[in-house]
């Protein structure tokens, strides 16, 4: 794998993670593009991980709050809206790894998730902020992050979508979407890094690696709080009619044989 695809790489993980596109699914259209089977199990653990580093440095200080009262209510929150994921995430995880390495059903998540990001964003406004949130709030959002395991379903498309469907207002929605994200990110890695060891060295270089993560992090922090702010004034309904047009796409290319 070159510098170049790497930096790519890098650079579709980091944006794709919390705009409301699906990273999955972009990465497995640029793995596609530069013919590569896989980016790289290896690659793959690393980009996340530069996403991670992005996220927890952008919430640096609600960790640090987390860390001095680990008995404060934000801890319950992201628990409650983990367990969901782990759930889903350990029962099924060899099932959703095949179907991801197909991408047959990729076009079609992306037509679902527009679909949910163009509902979302139908609905009446709510009001509730980060103070108001409840433990009944974090585990309906944590749910539908446990629906986003599939590859082109968009995981923070589907907590903002099930965070407005809770009340709360649009900047707040995507802050704890972008929250909530953080166990997952940090539980994918974790997992990830335990199959980089059992499978060994991959053909990458160092430097190679290093330009994917610094990618993936800077590009990662960017759109986090693009987004964000991004919702205060904006519609989802943008990203929904990209995704579908990118749905469509897949689809038409897929039933040629070309993709």
């Amino acid at each position: 794998m070159s510098k170049i695809e790497a930096f790519i790489l890098g650079i579709i993980q980091g944006l794709t993670e919390f705009l409301p596109i699906s990273s999955t699914g972009h990465l497995y259209i640029g793995r596609n593009l530069f013919n590569l089977e896989e980016a790289g199990l290896l690659l793959d653990t690393m980009l996340h991980f530069g996403t991670l580093i992005a996220v927890l440095y952008f919430y640096r200080e609600e960790f640090f709050k987390i860390l001095r009262n680990p008995f404060h209510k934000l801890t319950l929150l992201l628990i409650v809206g983990t367990i969901p994921a782990v759930i889903i995430g350990l029962t099924f995880k060899d099932y959703f790894e095949a179907i991801s390495k197909t991408g047959v059903t990729i076009g079609w998540e992306f037509l679902l998730t527009g679909a949910v990001l163009w509902f979302a964003d139908s609905i009446k406004k709510g009001a509730k902020k980060m103070d108001e949130i409840t433990w009944k709030d974090a585990l309906f959002i944590g749910s539908f992050q446990a629906a986003a395991i599939f590859p082109a379903i968009s995981r923070s498309g589907l907590t903002i979508a099930a965070g407005l469907l809770r009340k709360l207002d649009r900047e707040t929605a995507a802050y704890f979407s972008f929250l909530l994200s953080t166990p997952a990110i940090a539980g994918a890695v974790f997992l990830q890094t335990l199959e980089v060891a059992e499978v060994g060295k991959e053909d990458i270089t160092l430097t190679s690696l290093m330009i994917g993560i610094l990618a993936s992090c800077f590009f990662g922090y960017i759109a986090v709080k693009w987004m964000i702010n991004y919702l205060k004034k904006h519609s989802l309904r943008t990203f929904a009619v990209y995704v579908w047009i990118l749905g469509i796409g897949i689809i038409i290319l897929q039933y040629f044989g070309l993709f």
